[in-house]
């Protein structure tokens, strides 16, 4: 087995041989993550959990931030304002207002006057909760959807291990950054959704790079005992990996820090997920192929399983 060294130019890190500590830590964070969905579950935003939904227009360009504060202070809870258009409009989404009739009416007043007279109402509506509860399930299978395709992408593009070990890694990865909306308590809504579907086409990029470089090695080295060629190939291909995700990292943290409110969820769980993305592609997913049938890789069955021996 390789001796760990690190060093970008060169390195020679023995991630076979660790993996039992990046299972336990992996384990761990699984548990916290599971213990947070059943007891704190997600904190839904509006667009899944109904509301009132308020399109207004300025007679000048919005401060969004202004708007943001003035409806935030009337006390109707967690509300989105976000800009639409050519800069002028403001579309404004408030969480139901328990036991009160007509409450799309006493809403949009109570904006009214919050805002004045300068600010034109186009259209208010209710969102009742049967539509969100059903947006909520879209976007749910959406993202199911999406990492069993992958998984099966990698099935036929390599072989049913790889299939198996995207699945389960991609899987990991998504449910990471679920997990993350759950401890913090962040808004879930359809910008969720989305990060979600970000983040598993990321992890699967970066695993399908050094699944392609275990698949290349494999057939340069037939008898080299599959630990070793997994140490070589995640070697040879981890200095790209760091810098792909050092620089995704990088454009995402100001975007965090100074995109506000509307973003900082999204921003804040893609860069979560790029961690724990290149975590489960470097440690989890190459390891789990250690666990299953032997790869033929354009061999015969026979053929691979004398190679492996």
């Amino acid at each position: 087995m390789a001796h760990s060294s690190w060093g970008f130019d060169n390195p020679n890190f023995d991630f076979v041989g660790q993996r039992w500590i990046a299972f336990t830590v992996d384990g761990l964070l699984l548990v916290a993550v599971v213990i947070s969905l059943a007891v704190q579950g997600l904190n839904l935003g509006i667009d899944f959990t109904g509301g009132v939904l308020i399109e207004v227009e300025g007679t000048h360009k919005v401060d969004v931030s202004a708007v943001r504060h003035k409806v935030e202070a009337l006390g109707f809870g967690e509300v989105a304002v976000q800009s639409i258009g050519t800069g002028n409009g403001i579309l404004i989404r408030v969480p139901p207002v328990a036991k009160v009739a007509n409450q799309e009416q006493e809403v949009a007043n109570t904006i009214k006057k919050a805002l004045g007279t300068e600010f034109k109402f186009n259209r208010v509506e209710a969102v009742g909760p049967k539509v969100s509860g059903e947006l909520f399930q879209s976007g749910v299978i959406a993202a199911v959807l999406a990492v069993l395709m992958i998984a099966v992408y990698v099935a036929f593009r390599f072989e049913w291990q790889f299939g198996v070990a995207a699945l389960l890694s991609n899987g990991h990865d998504v449910l990471m950054a679920v997990g993350l909306y759950s401890i913090l308590q962040l808004d879930f809504n359809l910008a969720s959704i989305a990060a979600l579907l970000m983040l598993a086409g990321y992890s699967i990029n970066e695993t399908v790079i050094i699944f392609d470089r275990i698949r290349e090695n494999r057939r340069k080295f037939k008898r080299m005992e599959l630990g070793e060629l997994i140490n070589l190939s995640t070697n040879q291909t981890l200095s790209r990996t760091m810098k792909t995700s050092a620089t995704v990292a990088l454009s995402l943290i100001p975007l965090a820090l100074f995109g506000g409110d509307a973003l900082f969820g999204f921003s804040i769980t893609v860069l979560w997920g790029i961690i724990s993305g290149t975590y489960s592609s470097v440690f989890v997913a190459s390891s789990l192929l250690l666990y299953m049938p032997p790869l033929t890789l354009g061999q015969t069955p026979q053929a691979a399983k004398a190679a492996a021996q």
